[in-house]
């Protein structure tokens, strides 16, 4: 069941991780919007200031590089006193770039003939007296204005007089600061709507991970209640999607596990019903005096004491697997040897079931447990006579494959379906049909086997065999190389009889050479069958 908000009434309101998001995306955002604010303002402050003066500065020895030319080519500054109308002229056709249009905007206030003295050699003002004399001051607290900045006037190398001009803090006081009040006015425009933007981003984002989160909180409170039917929308590829298709993947393993497990209780249960019933049928028969107490009788009972044991012990097996307390001494073992004897051991009762043995080995060593690999080559033998039909053939190669020994275990008809090949080592499965309770099984061997090999590091991977029936291809890990044969065979021989190791030797050759031969024997008929599929 997917948990989801359908309608609005549903939505769920805004959640403590939201409001802390909100609060401190909004207040990140308004503390940056504030610093580019005063830092924008201040440096336009600054700045334009600065350009003012480089700009004034700029005219002003323009405009006294003509005034010492016309100096030079009058001898006095006594026409300007004489026409101010003149130093209007003068300053026009200096400082605007069209005699017949006018600056305009600041360039026009700094481009103004009223904005500039100009003082003889003797420092007595000629033209804009007015400037050397400010305004009085209403307000004592004011600081006064700053004194008009001087531009000294030559002609050739005679000092000749000089020219003042406002500087630009007292233009700007004059003009009112016009252009850095439209500046700021329009930076607080934009750090206002940038306040706005954040707002609702904050408030959008944090709503959004807050509903997110509270759609998980709400689902993990489900799931630790035991309801295991609870999943998350996986929309999106982001990081919360991700974890979003976790929470569903671990709903549906634990959900998985909980059916297996009450299955695996169901399934104990019955394997255990029918030995105790034989039990207490059998007893009561000899209490009532049906049956007697006879020897045979009690052989009965002893067969379903006997398989009860067998059942009990491998549940213990597999929960000392499951805990990870499987008894285990891995040292350098002769796989081969192994293999092959027990199959050796074994070919009586296969050829009395019609079960043809064909075996194909080399000499193989790798780090695993000998009576735990006996163990597993019981299981599959018993798992083998118990579901092949009568004549059949158990074929069994073993080689080397890059750093592993693998063991090949395949035999004829009948066969499993492929859907069903999975499961075969799920505890106290049965597939239905030719490979069913025909045996008396308890429905673990295969599970059995499987912690075996895997306990040991290697792998039991069940398939199709081309023979008509099951192949089981099992995997060891750290096959040991040949020049460490000899080691770990001295090192066995060593632990298992205590005598002299090198004797040893000689006589597992023989042994193997006599293994060599018997497997050509059974190997005779190998060849009708065709090269066979790894």
């Amino acid at each position: 069941m997917s948990l989801s908000y359908s309608r609005w009434r549903d939505w769920p309101r805004l959640s403590r991780l939201g409001i802390k998001l909100f609060a401190i995306i909004l207040i990140t955002n308004v503390l940056i919007s504030g610093l580019v604010f005063v830092f924008v303002s201040r440096s336009l402050d600054e700045g334009f200031v600065n350009y003012l003066e480089r700009s004034q500065s700029t005219r002003a020895e323009t405009l006294a590089n003509a005034l010492g030319e016309q100096w030079t080519q009058r001898g006095s500054w006594q026409w300007l006193r004489d026409n101010p109308r003149a130093w209007q002229s003068l300053v026009r056709s200096q400082l605007w770039s069209s005699e017949k249009r006018p600056p305009s905007g600041i360039d026009r206030q700094f481009s103004d003939a009223r904005g500039y003295v100009l003082l003889d050699e003797l420092s007595n003002p000629v033209i804009g007296e007015p400037l050397l004399k400010p305004p009085p001051r209403d307000d004592l607290d004011i600081p006064p204005p700053p004194e008009p900045h001087f531009v000294p006037i030559r002609s050739g190398d005679k000092l000749v007089g000089q020219l003042g001009y406002l500087p630009p803090e007292r233009l700007m006081a004059r003009m009112d600061q016009i252009f850095l009040e439209r500046q700021q006015r329009n930076l607080t425009i934009i750090v206002g709507s940038l306040f706005l933007a954040s707002l609702l981003l904050a408030g959008g984002l944090a709503w959004w991970l807050g509903r997110r989160a509270r759609l998980m909180t709400l689902a993990t409170r489900r799931l630790t209640l035991g309801d295991y039917s609870v999943r998350l929308s996986e929309r999106g590829r982001d990081e919360l999607s991700r974890l979003s298709a976790d929470f569903n993947q671990l709903a549906e393993t634990l959900e998985a596990n909980r059916r297996a497990r009450q299955r695996w209780v169901a399934d104990i249960a019955h394997e255990l019903r029918t030995p105790l019933a034989v039990l207490r049928g059998e007893i009561e028969a000899m209490q009532d005096g049906i049956r007697p107490l006879s020897v045979d009788n009690l052989g009965s009972l002893q067969q379903e004491v006997d398989q009860l044991g067998h059942l009990v012990e491998d549940l213990r097996l597999l929960a000392q697997s499951d805990a990870g307390a499987l008894d285990m001494h891995l040292v350098p073992v002769d796989l081969e040897e192994s293999l092959v004897q027990r199959l050796e051991d074994s070919q009586p009762r296969l050829e009395s079931l019609g079960l043809a043995l064909q075996l194909e080995t080399e000499p193989l060593w790798v780090r695993a447990d000998s009576q735990r690999l006996r163990q597993l080559w019981d299981n599959l033998l018993s798992n083998t006579i118990a579901y092949t039909d009568s004549p059949g053939t158990l074929r069994v190669t073993l080689k080397r494959r890059g750093d592993q020994a693998t063991v090949v275990w395949e035999d004829t008809a009948p066969g499993v379906p492929e859907d069903e090949l999975p499961r075969l080592t799920e505890r106290l499965y049965r597939v239905e049909g030719s490979r069913n309770r025909r045996s008396g099984g308890s429905g673990l061997g295969l599970s059995i086997a499987n912690a075996l090999i895997e306990a040991q590091g290697g792998t039991l991977v069940p398939s199709v065999s081309p023979l008509g029936g099951l192949r089981w291809t099992l995997t060891f890990p750290q096959a040991l190389p040949a020049d460490r044969t000899a080691d770990a065979s001295l090192e066995r021989a060593d632990h298992s009889c205590g005598s002299p190791a090198k004797a040893s030797l000689p006589e597992r050759a023989g042994e193997r050479h006599e293994r060599h031969e018997r497997h050509e024997r059974y190997n005779e008929p190998f060849s009708s069958h065709g090269s066979h599929a790894n």
